[in-house]
């Protein structure tokens, strides 16, 4: 359960001390800096064969590159705009979605409607006592579809390619990918690297840890136990953000929250696939 709890918290927690960055390199120029180092890390702990593959072979990682680096580009650009817990729990919607996805059970509904009602709170309440910023929120459920595909791709990649050898291709995708908006943005800022020094350990924290994490969590708990814990990530995230950041919710906010994570219990508990494999992509 540490490992797990590990992963959630590193995710959050990264998020949560990129925040002060933001007013030096920006969001796209944060992302950046975390893609690239964790794609040149894990290419070179990798080494990933890139000979004998197939056109079709081809796909799925460089897919799974672009919509992950699209999906942190746009996590990013929404907590600079929006408090991290909500986004946190916009984004839970992604994963929510798919594993709700072409069931025709009634029982699905009820886990829906929570789910429905904590976003209503989220997006139509004021959850900080205000407004969200409109473009924060849409960014936020722009990264939540990309959850969503990543879920679905990493499966995809883990049963094409051996180990983390795709993982590694699709890092280096996503690090191309944030290029051009991290420089756009942030190029003339990058004149002191001393102070980007955390900033390149944020990059380690971030990508790199979660994986290294849920592979071990994965080993040791069963998939259902796995999933509820997974399922307090958004109300981590808010955890951390109040700590970190001073970001406080309204009580609209945090009834949200608990809404939307007890939907992602609900629907993990009441899952009949319990002997769910774990994607290849961890082996």
């Amino acid at each position: 359960m540490l490992f797990a709890f590990g992963s959630m918290s590193s995710i959050q927690l990264g998020a949560a001390l990129a925040n002060p960055l933001f007013d030096r390199l920006g969001p796209d120029g944060v992302v950046m800096l975390r893609l690239v180092l964790a794609a040149v890390v894990l290419c070179v702990v990798v080494r990933p064969r890139l000979r004998g593959r197939g056109r079709r072979a081809w796909i799925v990682p460089v897919v799974l590159g672009l919509t992950t680096g699209l999906m942190t580009l746009a996590f990013y650009g929404a907590i600079a705009r929006v408090p991290q817990g909500i986004v946190a729990a916009i984004e839970f919607s992604g994963p929510l979605t798919v594993a709700l996805a072409g069931s025709r059970r009634w029982r699905d509904a009820v886990w829906v409607a929570l789910a429905a009602g904590g976003i209503a709170l989220l997006t139509l309440g004021h959850p900080v006592g205000g407004a969200l910023d409109t473009t924060g929120v849409l960014l936020a459920f722009a990264a939540a579809a990309g959850w969503g595909a990543y879920i679905v791709l990493t499966k995809r990649v883990g049963q094409t390619w051996p180990g983390l050898q795709g993982l590694a291709i699709a890092m280096a995708i996503s690090a191309l990918v944030s290029l051009p908006f991290g420089l756009m943005h942030a190029a003339h800022r990058y004149a002191e690297p001393d102070k980007d020094v955390f900033g390149l350990l944020l990059g380690l924290l971030v990508p790199l840890a979660p994986y290294v994490l849920e592979l071990a969590a994965l080993r040791r708990l069963p998939t259902r136990v796995f999933g509820v814990l997974m399922s307090l990530e958004p109300g981590i995230g808010a955890l951390l953000a109040l700590v970190i950041l001073g970001q406080s919710l309204a009580l609209g906010g945090v009834a949200a929250i608990v809404l939307i994570v007890s939907a992602s219990i609900g629907v993990t508990l009441t899952s009949s696939d319990d002997a769910a494999p774990i994607p290849a992509v961890l082996d």
